[in-house]
C-alpha cells in the first residue's frame, strides 16, 4: 500500500528557514500533481503550494517566502520554507495525485502523508 513519507519539520525561530520532502514509500506511476497543506490547530487545512510539471502555484500566504520542487527520478516533493513567521506553525501534510487507468477509464487518486510538525517560535 502506498504512504507518504515526510520529513524535514521542527522548531525554528522566526525568519529561519525549513525545507520539506515528500515521497511515496513505494514507487507511484503517473503522477500529476504534488502539494502541500498545513493545518494549524483549531483551523482549517489550507493550500500552502502545489506544483505539476515544472508549474507550482503558492497560497497567498506564502507566496514569495516558500518554494516547491520536485525530483522526478525520485519522485519527491520538496517544500523550501524561507523567512518563517510564527503563523507559518502548523502540520504540515503531503499530497500526491496520480492518474491511473483501471477498467479501461482514466482515474484519479489522492494519497497523503500523516504531517510533519512545524513551528516558528523564539
Amino acid at each position: 500500500q502506498v504512504q507518504l513519507v515526510e520529513s524535514g519539520g521542527g522548531l525554528v525561530q522566526p525568519g529561519g528557514s525549513l525545507r520539506l520532502s515528500c515521497a511515496p514509500s513505494i514507487s507511484v506511476p503517473n503522477i500529476s500533481t504534488m502539494a502541500w497543506y498545513r493545518q494549524a490547530s483549531g483551523n482549517e487545512r489550507e493550500l500552502v503550494a502545489a506544483i505539476t510539471g515544472t508549474a507550482g502555484r503558492y497560497g497567498d500566504s506564502v507566496e514569495g517566502r516558500f518554494t516547491i520542487s520536485r525530483d522526478s527520478a525520485k519522485n519527491t516533493v520538496y517544500l523550501q520554507m524561507n523567512s518563517l513567521k510564527p503563523e507559518d506553525t502548523a502540520v504540515y501534510y503531503c499530497k500526491v495525485v496520480a492518474l491511473r487507468f483501471t477498467f479501461g477509464r482514466l482515474d484519479r487518486r489522492e494519497y497523503w502523508g500523516q504531517g510533519t510538525q512545524v513551528t516558528v517560535s523564539s
